[in-house]
């Protein structure tokens, strides 16, 4: 699937409407954002938010964000988003994204890797 400036656009508005959301405790707007398969997956937004909050800190509360270039992993439209995590651990989130029948963007996962950090 292409991408266009205008859907790059769309999804990074979408992740970063994402963690406003979980900044504010905004479990209703966080599971909103979130495709049709991971709401069925987690039933209800506080269920979403609890596991949110225990199993991805660095998404839950980050000390900072930096959008990468988006890029295709098997198939699927990927937003890679450098964080900071509150324990000042780098990780790059792997957003997968889902193009919806109406046209707007929804997160399909979200996956942690780490970050090797280089010294110069």
């Amino acid at each position: 699937m292409e991408a266009t400036d205008n859907d790059f656009i769309a999804i990074r508005s979408v992740i970063e409407r994402q963690l406003e959301a979980f900044q504010k405790d905004d479990a209703q707007t966080a599971f909103a954002l979130a495709s049709p398969g991971i709401r069925e997956q987690f039933q209800n937004a506080d269920n979403f938010m609890r596991m949110v909050s225990i199993s991805y800190p660095a998404v839950y509360r980050p000390r900072s964000v930096f959008f990468e270039k988006i890029t295709t992993i098997q198939d699927n439209i990927t937003q890679p988003v450098l964080l900071l995590a509150p324990d000042g651990k780098p990780l790059r989130a792997l957003y997968f994204m889902e193009k919806q029948q109406d046209e707007s963007w929804k997160i399909n996962g979200c996956i942690l890797v780490s970050v090797e950090a280089e010294t110069i």
